[in-house]
């Protein structure tokens, strides 16, 4: 082979090497990726979280802001309220179960004074906002402040799957009384102990159109010193929460939370609690007679 041709072979197979080695560079794995100049260096994903966006699911509200899920329309954030309450919005159907969601407000001590059912105002079984209406007793007492809640129905229990929108008001306190009566055990009076016998203590209490609801909060918050030397007695656990009350062709319908049965045990504590219960909602025309009830539950409650 000729010198010339010798070094024409050389030099294609320095490229080749060259070309080889090149592209090996450029494929190996976690090597760095060459940098865009450009236009491409502002090129990014349309529609791309950054930031806090970045760590948000759907759902998730940025400053405890819920105004993407649910929505009250004609109340504000700090509006002096009344009995009845008419609450209307709107939310987005996976706020609603069955078309509806719970309502509650409590009083500045965080105390329930009235309970209500939103219903859709159409169908729920959708992603959109649906309207909703509800109207609302309470007992309007002496408190000045209190909370709106209006929460998420959450069927499966899930903390996970829970959510609320909270809505401070105000309340003009009532300043006219009435009296009602709660019922206490009081050993003195019934020294057998029959469980089944309770004796009423007379209360002043705001005006209010819900007094049967007004009357049993009085028992559900037990007896005062006056009456605790008086020998009366509640066999009715602290801090128990009613969730409804409804009277209706002369039947009560109570229901209350779990609370109301917690710890409770014995045939005797058993009728004393309910006695209590029948007979401070029997004191009003207007009931004959009473079904309690524990979150829904009636059958196995109050065992003892």
């Amino acid at each position: 082979m000729s010198t010339k041709k010798l070094a024409i072979a050389l030099g294609i197979l320095i490229i080749v090497i060259i070309g080889v080695g090149l592209v090996a560079i450029n494929l190996k794995p976690g090597g760095d990726k060459p940098a865009l100049i450009g236009d491409q260096a502002d090129l990014t994903k349309a529609g791309e979280p950054t930031g806090d966006q970045a760590d948000l699911t759907p759902g998730d509200n940025l400053a405890g802001d819920k105004s993407d899920l649910i929505k009250i329309s004609n109340l504000s954030s700090g509006q002096v309220v009344q009995s009845p309450l008419i609450i209307e919005g709107e939310a987005r159907g996976y706020w609603f179960f069955e078309a509806s969601f719970p309502v509650k407000l409590y009083d500045e001590s965080g105390q329930l004074i009235g309970t209500a059912i939103a219903q859709a105002g159409e169908d729920w079984m959708t992603n959109n906002f649906v309207p909703f209406k509800v109207e609302l007793n309470f007992n309007n007492s002496t408190s000045t402040s209190g909370t709106l809640v209006l929460e998420k129905d959450n069927p499966s229990g899930l903390p996970a799957n829970a959510d609320e929108l909270r809505l401070p008001v105000k309340f003009t306190p009532n300043l006219e009384k009435i009296k009602v009566k709660v019922f206490f055990n009081n050993n003195k009076l019934d020294p057998e102990i029959t469980c089944l016998k309770v004796f009423p203590v007379e209360r002043e209490i705001a005006k209010t159109l819900s007094v049967a609801r007004a009357a049993l909060t009085e028992l559900l918050t037990g007896t005062t010193p006056t009456e605790d030397k008086a020998g009366f007695t509640t066999s009715l656990n602290p801090n128990v929460k009613i969730q409804s009350l409804t009277i209706e062709d002369g039947v009560a319908k109570v229901d209350f939370d779990e609370q109301l049965e917690a710890g409770v045990g014995g045939s005797c504590r058993v009728a004393a609690i309910r006695a209590q219960i029948l007979e401070t909602l029997k004191q009003f025309l207007s009931v004959k007679n009473v079904i309690i009830s524990i979150n829904g539950r009636i059958e196995d409650i109050l065992q003892p």
